[in-house]
């Protein structure tokens, strides 16, 4: 983390009696850690895992979609994904309401997720697991998906 500010701030602040210190300016073990996490990733070969787990998450939320009419276009790269959800397909309407009352019900079902909920970018899960993802969590995740997107769906439907 660092703050970025004028000489003026700078000065004021100084003449407040604000102190400013740093802890590990120069300081070689942040860099050394730093280079242990390199070589953990190298060694582990964890970008091609993330690629195959991506590869298998996202063929996974395809197969959902084939289920769920709300769930419109699928994207991303590795682990990283974005679901987008909507009205319909043909009009492609960002479906907020249903995202929220999903992202609410896959958290008390066990999977912590978040939507993007902003009018320019509609209403996209946002879907970032992390490296260490078995396929086996990840199909839990989806059955997760599944359950609470119907259940959430049935529940606009009847108009709870």
């Amino acid at each position: 983390a660092g703050v970025v500010t004028s000489d003026e701030i700078e000065d004021k602040a100084h003449s407040r009696g604000f102190n400013f210190y740093t802890s590990h300016v120069a300081d070689p073990m942040p860099a050394a850690v730093g280079l242990a996490v390199i070589d953990v990733i190298d060694k582990e070969n964890l970008r091609q895992r993330a690629l195959e787990q991506g590869d298998y998450l996202r063929r996974q939320l395809e197969i959902l979609a084939q289920r769920h009419e709300a769930i419109d276009d699928i994207r991303g790269d590795g682990l990283l994904v974005g679901v987008e959800l909507v009205k319909d397909r043909d009009s492609r309407e960002p479906h907020h309401e249903l995202g929220a009352l999903t992202t609410s019900r896959c958290f008390e079902l066990g999977l912590s997720m978040n939507i993007r909920r902003r009018p320019e970018r509609g209403s996209v899960w946002r879907i970032a697991p992390p490296i260490t993802v078995t396929r086996n969590e990840i199909d839990r995740a989806i059955a997760i998906l599944d359950q609470a997107l119907s259940e959430s769906v049935d529940h606009l439907a009847r108009g709870d």
